[in-house]
């Protein structure tokens, strides 16, 4: 089954943009939480430092779909070169606002334009999309890889920051964000033999990509996986607490990546059967089934198992929900419709966030795992009244 995994390496240079995207994109899972620490440690307050960081995150999902559009209309490398220039110096800035306590708005300021950061993970699968168009069954196989990178990006990426604000200098985690971005994204434009070509204008359909029948339902799909994905993570960490086993909580949230992480593989190895529509409603429904246990875990060790199970069905998700873009979506416009559902995961994740620490703070630490049991049942609403819209596309 693993044959598949070496095939999608055979072209010329598969590796190498693969590898190059990897590397650009850790800082995604890096800079959120790097602001955080970064400016706790120099002495700012909590909220301040939560509101810079998700200034940050709103800015990115805001202006990555722009970005996105750019890329499809001039090239990755015309766009993302001068994009992630303004990425870098924004976090250049934050740094030495943060280090000489300038005004608050200058840090808000250079948070925002920070967000300028490309989809690396859009840019990554359009790649993977204009090589294996006409083979789904490899194009299935090189998504189903990017999510199992996901995962590993989103275990390593928040460590190290950590590790390297708290240990070496506060300004250490977002700084090395910066330095991966840049020499990640210099590696990635690179790789030219790869790059998808433009399109002519006369191939592009006008208006939002929103309006393409089926995707903003998709998108809305991928915004409540998104709440159900930081939910759990905000109520895992209360749960631990409540434990009083705090520091068990990392463990407990890389378990829940690591099931992720192991279902997205055997996903990819696996000939995918049936309509992709089906699929990706089995999918939320079953995310949603195995999110319920999590209401009536007794302790941690029963906690580690159900969210181990529960993280099963997150990867499957949205590998087949990213896999559908690619039949909705035309080559002229898939990096900037694969970043509307990248978008709409990260907003529906600082909504998770905010909305589990509401109920954990009112209700207590069970109950915050209401948040991603309510959040997984909306993505199965949305998927089945997409359905019928996805069938008139033509979707199958």
């Amino acid at each position: 089954m693993l044959s598949d995994y070496r095939r999608i390496f055979s072209p010329a240079g598969t590796l190498l943009f693969s590898a190059a995207g990897f590397i650009a994109r850790l800082p995604l899972a890096m800079i959120g939480v790097g602001i955080i620490t970064m400016l706790s440690q120099l002495g700012f307050e909590w909220w301040l430092a939560g509101s810079v960081s998700a200034t940050q995150a709103l800015a990115a999902a805001a202006i990555g779909p722009q970005i996105s559009r750019l890329v499809d209309r001039h090239g990755q490398r015309r766009v993302v070169l001068p994009a992630t220039a303004v990425t870098v110096a924004a976090i250049g800035a934050l740094l030495l606002c943060a280090r000489y306590a300038a005004p608050a708005w200058t840090l808000y300021i250079a948070a925002a334009l920070a967000g300028c950061m490309p989809s690396m993970g859009a840019l990554v699968r359009s790649r993977w999309a204009e090589i294996y168009l006409q083979s789904p069954r490899l194009l299935h196989t090189a998504y189903s890889l990017e999510s199992v990178l996901d995962e590993v990006i989103y275990v390593v990426g928040p460590a190290l920051a950590i590790t390297l604000s708290t240990s070496v200098s506060a300004e250490a985690g977002p700084l090395a964000a910066a330095v991966l971005l840049a020499v990640g994204v210099l590696l990635f434009a690179a790789q030219r033999r790869t790059e998808p070509p433009v399109r002519h204008e006369s191939q592009r359909p006008g208006g939002s990509v929103l309006r393409i029948p089926g995707l903003g339902l998709l998108v809305l799909t991928l915004t409540s996986v998104g709440v159900a994905y930081g939910s759990v993570e905000v109520a895992t960490v209360a749960f631990a607490d409540a434990h009083h086993h705090k520091g068990f909580s990392g463990l407990l949230l890389g378990v829940y990546a690591l099931g992720s992480g192991l279902a997205g593989a055997v996903f990819g190895a696996i000939s995918p059967r049936g309509a992709i529509t089906r699929r990706l409603l089995l999918s939320v429904c079953a995310m949603a089934v195995t999110m319920v246990p999590l209401l009536f875990a007794p302790n941690l060790a029963a906690l580690a198992g159900m969210l181990f199970v529960a993280g099963m069905a997150i990867a499957p998700t949205l590998i087949t929900a990213m896999g559908l873009v690619s039949h909705l979506a035309p080559a002229s416009q898939l990096t900037e419709s694969i970043t509307w559902l990248v978008s709409g995961l990260s907003v529906g994740v600082a909504l998770g966030y905010a909305a589990s620490g509401w109920v954990v703070d009112v209700a207590g630490a069970s109950a915050g795992y209401r948040v991603p049991c309510g959040a997984a049942l909306l993505a199965a609403a949305t998927v089945s009244l997409a359905l019928p819209r996805l069938t008139r596309a033509g979707v199958r």
